[in-house]
């Protein structure tokens, strides 16, 4: 599915009934669907993300910002955050199936008519910036709602799109695509704003993909350093809170906690409790529920309210709705023998991928702890821990995606098919939902074969104790990779491009082949080495 996120703030956090009409308004868009409201009286801001295909995602973003206008008056407004108008900022960000560029698209087009048909200057940021001096969205914002006018009299500060007229009432919004950000607050033991703002320049000073402003929020009497993490990928949750907390200590002061606002990536959490991990000396190829928990007690994210991650994290809100991942075992096992077309083999293929994965994340942590292990080996435990870890979580939710595919065909085969033309609207959809269900075990097929690197090393290495674990880790990715490939080929006949099928039925066998041999081997190597731990020492008998 094309889907792209968007995170819009809104200088609106006391007023619940303009929060609520604006979060209607996206929500009322078919396709749209609102992950989470998250309004700060203090800062007197909401930040709304929601979800959409990309054309819905203009088309809900035009009816919230159109909201906003009409129920927000920036000639009153009064709050700690940075804002330029009613509807401050509206970025794009790619999530699934869509690119940075096609969100910079998407940027241009909701700008242009929010311009056109509601008078409200929109400029333009990150990856949609006209020109270098407005990527940064602190350089758009400066001056803020106060210094707009000032800011649309001059010629180099005209907006992209609308005249350079002040539109009193909405001020002027903001619009680009970006990456994916975490909005991230660091609490303070002071209710001093000053100290807050030293703190943020020193973490701004640093150079680092952080942005930082310190303020006091009212409701909890402390004030707190402000961050956007802008790349995660350069600076992550654990580095913005070791940040703070080192410059809070040479100040004399001391962080009492965290919270995000609004959601936030899973990955984000896992590395995070995964280098916690790391740093105690245990294993970082830690399931991901189990990361997320450290990274919730490390960061403290509940010391100033409830922080629940299956309500915050960006992939767990899109799979609230799924109807297997999040079965229990019993009630899984029962679906599967249900007389219905899902779940099939590919779902129990997923299943069989994440079981194997799991066990192969769990002997190279024991391995890990085990005393004595050396440094080099615990480096390559974690590589491999991690990975397989990451690999159970993704074939977890491939349980729903498969199904969700294989649904997708069998809708596609009811549509009618009476006139020539909506016969050839069948036969299309028929052949991109067969594409899909295809493409689903293809990718579950591949990241099998991905781990077979892993499950060989272990079986080198991994400590003898759990050689029956790995040897089912094995069997599991054999009997997996069998499965997906089979599910692979069944839906091959029904795809249309003769050329694609036959590189995809190609590449399928030789993974198939490969996985085969190779969990083959190991499994053969783990069987000797339990058959022969299971002969008793000379001279020993067993008792």
């Amino acid at each position: 599915m094309r889907l792209v996120e968007c995170v819009p703030n809104f200088s609106e956090g006391r007023d619940r009934g303009t929060i609520d009409a604006i979060a209607a308004a996206i929500g009322e868009v078919e396709g749209a669907t609102v992950l989470d409201v998250d309004p700060g009286a203090g800062a007197n801001r909401t930040v709304i993300t929601f979800v959409a295909p990309p054309d819905a995602a203009v088309e809900a973003g035009f009816a919230a910002i159109r909201t906003a206008a009409e129920r927000i008056d920036m000639r009153r407004h009064k709050g700690e955050h940075p804002r330029l108008g009613a509807t401050d900022v509206f970025p794009f960000v790619p999530v699934s199936g869509v690119t940075m560029a096609e969100c910079a698209a998407l940027a241009r087009a909701l700008g242009e008519r929010v311009a056109a048909e509601l008078r409200i200057p929109v400029y333009l940021y990150e990856h949609a910036a006209t020109r270098p001096e407005r990527r940064r969205l602190a350089d758009v914002r400066a001056g803020e709602y106060e210094g707009l006018a000032a800011k649309l009299a001059d010629p180099a500060w005209a907006p992209d799109f609308g005249a350079a007229a002040l539109n009193a009432g909405a001020g002027a919004t903001v619009i680009g695509a970006r990456k994916v950000l975490a909005a991230y607050n660091v609490n303070l033991d002071t209710p001093d704003r000053r100290a807050a703002m030293r703190i943020a320049r020193q973490v701004r000073e640093l150079g680092r993909p952080i942005r930082a402003i310190g303020w006091t929020i009212p409701e909890y009497g402390q004030a707190q350093v402000s961050m956007n993490l802008v790349d995660l990928d350069e600076a992550g949750l654990l580095d913005a809170f070791d940040t703070v907390v080192r410059f809070a200590g040479e100040a004399g002061l001391r962080v009492t906690g965290s919270e995000l606002v609004g959601l936030i990536p899973e990955r984000a959490l896992v590395e995070a409790g995964r280098h916690v991990l790391r740093r105690q000396g245990r294993s970082p190829a830690a399931p991901a529920d189990e990361a997320i928990g450290v990274a919730v007690r490390t960061l403290g994210l509940r010391d100033v309210g409830p922080f629940e991650p299956d309500e915050r994290i960006i992939e767990r809100r899109l799979r609230a709705s799924h109807r297997l991942g999040g079965l229990t075992v019993e009630a899984l096992i029962g679906r599967f023998g249900a007389a219905a077309s899902t779940p099939g083999g590919g779902s129990a293929a997923a299943l069989a991928a994440a079981c194997s994965a799991s066990l192969a994340g769990m002997v190279a942590g024991i391995t890990y702890e085990k005393k004595g292990a050396a440094p080099e080996l615990q480096a390559e435990l974690a590589t491999v821990g991690t990975a397989a870890q990451d690999v159970a979580e993704s074939a977890t939710a491939g349980i729903d995606e498969d199904a969700a595919a294989y649904d997708g065909v069998v809708a596609a085969m009811k549509l009618p098919k009476g006139t020539p033309e909506e016969a050839t609207r069948r036969r299309t959809a028929i052949g991109a939902a067969a594409r899909r269900a295809a493409e689903v075990p293809f990718a579950l097929l591949r990241s099998v074969a991905g781990t077979m690197d892993g499950l060989e090393a272990l079986a080198r290495r991994g400590s003898p104790s759990c050689a029956s674990d790995l040897l089912a880790s094995a069997t599991l990715a054999a009997a997996a990779a069998e499965t997906a490939h089979a599910n692979v080929l069944a839906n091959l006949p029904l795809v249309p491009d003769a050329r694609w099928t036959r590189r995809a039925r190609e590449k399928a066998e030789a993974l198939r082949k490969d996985v085969a041999r190779r969990a083959g081997a190991v499994a053969a190597r783990l069987r000797r080495a339990l058959a022969a731990a299971a002969v008793p020492a000379k001279g020993k008998g067993r008792r």
